[in-house]
């Protein structure tokens, strides 16, 4: 099946099964990262859009713990990047209208938490089609070591993610039930 195809009736699906916004465990996802130091660390989150696993919460904890915390940014040529951010700072809506941090600090996360329309066993993910994140993934990877976590419902599991070359295997894929290795 072709990936806009797939897409398309996937986010419908999640659209019906998903009525309201869920969480991942901060627990589950503390317990993932644990022997990272996060005082060092730079976390690259999302704002979450149309029914996607909220990550503000985390967000919020991690900046209480004074942990340095980022939010992607569209620019041109379908190039994405990250800004430093702060739940005092303000927003500005993006074409698809997606809120966005002002460009004031360009930052490279240590560990990117990555939304998903679906994914599967393999920890292959299916985007939104701009390839945003992959060609994000490829840049920050040939800079840094990077750790990579979807975060997804339950529901959007498939039995498999038509990948290629250019598409990249996450390190863990959380959901509300479980977490992928």
């Amino acid at each position: 099946m072709l990936k806009s195809i797939l897409r398309k009736k996937l986010i419908k699906k999640r659209k019906s099964k998903v009525k309201s916004s869920s969480i991942i465990s901060l627990k589950r996802f503390f317990s993932l990262i644990k022997n990272h130091n996060l005082k060092k660390k730079i976390i690259g989150g999302y704002f979450p859009v149309n029914n996607e696993i909220d990550d503000l919460d985390l967000l919020t904890e991690l900046e209480k713990k004074k942990i340095n915390i980022s939010l992607p940014v569209i620019g041109l040529n379908n190039s994405m990047n990250f800004y430093s951010w702060s739940f005092n700072s303000i927003l500005k809506t993006n074409k698809y209208g997606i809120p966005e941090p002002e460009k004031k600090k360009l930052v490279f996360p240590d560990i990117i938490i990555v939304p998903m329309v679906a994914f599967d066993e393999r920890l292959y993910r299916l985007g939104y089609g701009g390839g945003y994140y992959d060609r994000y993934i490829e840049k920050i990877l040939s800079k840094k070591k990077t750790l990579l976590i979807g975060f997804a419902h339950s529901c959007q599991k498939i039995t498999r993610v038509p990948n290629s070359k250019y598409d990249r295997k996450l390190d863990y894929i959380i959901t509300e039930k479980y977490i992928l290795r």
